[in-house]
C-alpha cells in the first residue's frame, strides 16, 4: 500500500477501535461517579467477606453487579478502591469482570450458536479462575500505596466487626495473628480526588442524597472520562499501528500446533484490542483455523489485557504492577488453554 492508502487504513482502524471503546469507557466513568455518591464505606463492608479466598471470589462475580467491558472496569477499580476496596478483590474484578457479566457472556452465546454453552461455560470459568488466582497473589501486599500511582492518605477506619477496618488493602493475617486465610484490613482511606475538594467537600465514606448525588456523581464521571480519555486514545493509536505492521494473516501461519496456536491467538487478542462484549464474533470466525484452547485464550486473556487497557492501567497502577497484570494473565491464561488443547475434544 501506498501513504494514502496506509493513513486511510490506520484512521479506519484507530476510528473503530476508539469508536468500539469509548461508548463502554463512559458507562465506566458514570459507574464510577455513581459509586462514589451512592456507595458508603459501610456497604463494601457487608459484602466483602473476612476469608481471603471468598474475598477474591465476590471480586471476581462484582461483574454481575457491575457489568463493564476492559474499558470500563478501570475507573470502576480505582473509584473502588478509593472507597476502601482491598487490592485482591480490585484485582480479581478488574480482571473477570470484562468475562464474568451478563453483557459479555450473552454476547458470546449469540456467537456461538450450537457450541455456545461449551464456550461460554469454558470462558466464565478460566477467566474467574485466572482472576481469583492472580486476586490472591496481590492478597500478600500490605501496602496498597504500592499498587496505585497515586498514594492514598490515611483518614479514619471504618469498624468492621471483630475489629478489623475496611482499606483499600488486604493481606492474609499472619500465624502471630492466629488467623490464617482471613482478612486483614488495616484502615488506610482515601479522600476524593483532589478536584473533588472543590464540590462539596464530599467524604467518600457516606452516601449522598438523590439530586445532589447525581449532579455530583455526573460531574466526576466528566472528568475521569476525559482524564482516563487520553490513555484510550494512545492505547488506540498504538493498536492501529500494530495492526497494520503485523498482518492477521502473518499471525494465522504461525498457528499451528497446541502451544502456538494459543500464543498466536493471545498475541492476536492483545493486539487487536476488540472490546469484550463483541471479541466473541471474531472469535467465532478463527475457530475454524485455530484450535479450541487457542479459541479460549482469545476471549479470556484479550479482554484482560489488550494494548488500550494497558495504557488505562498506566494511568492508574505503578508500573510495575502494570507489568504484573500483563504477565500474570498471559502465563496463566496460556498454560490453561494448552491443557485445554491436550485434554478437551467436543
Amino acid at each position: 500500500m501506498d501513504f494514502a492508502d496506509t493513513l486511510i487504513v490506520f484512521s479506519t482502524r484507530f476510528l473503530g477501535i476508539f469508536i468500539e471503546a469509548a461508548p463502554f469507557l463512559l458507562i465506566g466513568t458514570l459507574t464510577s461517579g455513581l459509586i462514589e455518591a451512592f456507595i458508603s464505606q459501610d456497604d463494601l463492608i457487608r459484602i466483602i467477606p473476612r476469608n481471603v479466598v471468598a474475598a477474591s471470589m465476590v471480586g471476581g462475580l462484582m461483574g454481575f453487579a457491575f457489568p463493564v467491558c476492559e474499558c470500563g472496569v478501570v475507573p470502576v477499580t480505582r473509584r473502588l478502591y478509593r472507597k476502601g476496596l482491598p487490592a485482591p478483590v480490585g484485582i480479581a474484578f478488574l480482571l473477570a469482570s470484562p468475562v464474568v457479566n451478563p453483557i459479555v457472556i450473552a454476547s458470546t452465546y449469540a456467537a456461538f450458536h450450537e457450541r455456545a454453552i461449551q464456550i461460554v461455560y469454558l470462558r466464565v470459568i478460566v477467566a474467574l479462575v485466572v482472576a481469583v488466582l492472580i486476586g490472591l497473589l496481590f492478597a500478600f501486599q500490605k501496602r496498597p500505596d504500592r499498587l496505585l500511582r497515586d498514594a492514598i492518605p490515611a483518614l479514619a477506619p471504618a469498624a468492621v466487626p471483630g475489629g478489623l477496618v475496611l482499606a483499600p488493602s488486604l493481606a492474609i493475617a499472619g500465624a502471630a495473628a492466629g488467623t490464617a486465610g482471613s482478612l486483614e484490613l488495616d484502615g488506610e482511606h482515601e479522600p476524593p480526588y483532589e478536584h473533588e475538594h472543590a464540590h462539596g467537600h464530599h467524604a467518600s465514606g457516606e452516601r449522598m442524597k438523590l439530586v445532589p448525588g447525581i449532579r455530583y456523581a455526573l460531574t466526576l464521571a466528566g472528568e475521569e472520562f476525559f482524564e482516563m480519555g487520553r490513555y484510550l486514545i494512545l492505547g488506540s493509536l498504538v493498536a492501529a499501528s500494530l495492526r497494520i505492521a503485523i498482518s492477521q494473516d502473518q499471525l494465522e501461519a504461525l498457528a499451528t500446533g497446541p502451544v502456538s496456536s494459543v500464543l498466536v491467538m493471545q498475541a492476536l487478542a492483545f493486539i487487536l484490542s476488540i472490546c469484550s462484549t463483541a471479541d466473541a464474533f471474531v472469535a467465532l470466525d478463527l475457530s475454524n483455523t485455530f484450535t479450541l484452547g487457542s479459541v479460549l485464550g482469545f476471549l479470556t486473556f484479550g479482554p484482560m489485557v489488550d494494548i488500550k487497557s494497558t495504557m488505562m492501567f498506566l494511568g492508574v497502577f505503578k508500573r510495575r504492577v502494570v507489568l504484573y497484570l500483563i504477565l500474570l494473565p498471559f502465563l496463566l491464561n496460556a498454560l490453561i488453554a494448552i491443557w485445554i488443547n491436550l485434554n478437551v475434544r467436543f
